[in-house]
């Protein structure tokens, strides 16, 4: 028995000499809750990262689904999780600060979650048919305000942020267009082409086949900055409206009362992972692109963010459906 004790003891001894930690320590697994459906963008950039943050750690880091009431259900299991963290929320920004401002709910985004980092952002166009007539972004808005409500702008809707972008838009821009809500971006590119709507606002990555192909024209990047892959389609902002800019983005949290010291690891792990060339490489498949933004800085964007969403719902007098 004193033998097996002192091998044990050797063992264990080695370990701790070989990978720098207490061999006796518990080995935990993280999950990462996405609110959303298996195959979309949310999902694609959980499972990227989880594979990354696992071979960072040596550790199991998994996946888990919970879809349901355009996130809500997901992030409600989030916030309920044990504070420990082992348990993260990957949600678009959207997603998770719009529902409340339309919605009684059982947490609150700014008070029920803990900001982690800003993951990745994704570049969104205005676009319209490549038989249009409208060749820039001024030309769809001068035929919007000599015309209200006859140019039509379908996007993801209602009550998202891609509609909220639209409205920003018509705020902006002091015009009146009628905005034709879609339950997905294929259904109103597939519109669009079909020449039932005058444009849309959606994702690049949504609509880059057809844009490279002809069948559809970018007029202007909703991005502070030009998308790399259409280096010659000026920002909404380049297009004489410098108050306009939408950011669409993805985002990491924790329940409310996760420890800083658990935060901090995790923001170090998560902006390690989006440093990676192989991760860069695998969001930029799907037009994605890393934006590590933690801590202090990420909880301000946060409070920022919703405020934002919540004037133009307000000004638009938004309505849940």
């Amino acid at each position: 028995m004193f033998t097996r004790k002192i091998l044990a003891l050797g063992f264990a001894v080695t370990l701790l000499v070989l990978t720098g930690r207490d061999a006796t320590a518990e080995v935990r697994t993280t999950k990462i809750i996405v609110p959303m459906a298996p195959g979309g963008a949310v999902d694609f950039v959980a499972r990227v990262l989880a594979e990354a943050v696992g071979r960072i750690n040596n550790q199991a880091v998994v996946v888990e689904t919970r879809p349901g009431a355009g996130s809500v259900v997901g992030t409600e299991v989030a916030t309920r999780a044990t504070a420990d963290g082992h348990t993260v929320l990957i949600n678009a920004g959207g997603n998770l600060l719009i529902p409340p401002q339309l919605h009684r709910l059982n947490y609150d985004p700014l008070t029920s979650l803990k900001p982690i980092c800003k993951l990745v952002t994704v570049p969104d166009i205005i676009a319209v048919n490549g038989n249009s007539s409208y060749r820039t972004l001024a030309d769809l808005i001068g035929a919007a305000r000599a015309k209200p409500y006859d140019v039509s702008m379908a996007s993801l809707g209602p009550a998202t942020d891609l509609q909220v972008a639209v409205e920003k838009l018509m705020r902006t821009a002091d015009v009146h267009m009628t905005f034709v809500p879609y339950p997905g971006v294929a259904p109103a590119i597939s519109a669009l082409l079909g020449q039932q709507v005058s444009s849309v606002l959606t994702s690049y990555s949504s609509a880059a086949q057809q844009i490279k192909a002809g069948t559809l024209r970018a007029l202007a990047a909703t991005t502070g900055e030009r998308i790399r892959q259409l280096p010659d389609v000026p920002t909404v902002a380049e297009s004489g409206y410098r108050d306009y800019g939408v950011e669409f983005w993805f985002g990491l949290f924790a329940p409310a009362n996760t420890p800083k010291r658990a935060i901090d690891q995790l923001a170090a792990q998560f902006a390690e992972a989006l440093r990676s060339p192989e991760v860069k490489a695998r969001l930029d498949t799907q037009g994605l692109l890393p934006a590590v933004m933690c801590g202090a800085d990420f909880a301000e964007f946060v409070r920022e963010q919703y405020a934002e969403f919540g004037r133009v719902i307000r000004e638009a007098n938004l309505k849940a459906e």
